[in-house]
């Protein structure tokens, strides 16, 4: 059976907790932040856990993580 490779896009932006859950950044912190306010802004700074509907596509494209 050969070696499944690792989507290296998507193992670049997510993390594996230790109970085994997906971590990820959240988008839409990058540019245009004049007409965000300071209160969404700063909630986009907090990580947050895969949505447990992609999990499993997650995990195939991630058999190593």
């Amino acid at each position: 059976m050969p070696k499944v490779k690792t989507c290296r896009a998507a193992a670049k932006r997510f993390k594996k907790t230790g109970t085994g859950k997906l971590k990820r950044n959240k988008a839409f912190k990058s540019h245009i932040l004049t007409k965000k306010s300071a209160k969404r802004k700063r909630n986009l700074r907090k990580p947050a856990m895969t949505d447990s509907t992609n999990e499993k596509n997650m995990k195939k494209i991630l058999p190593y993580l």
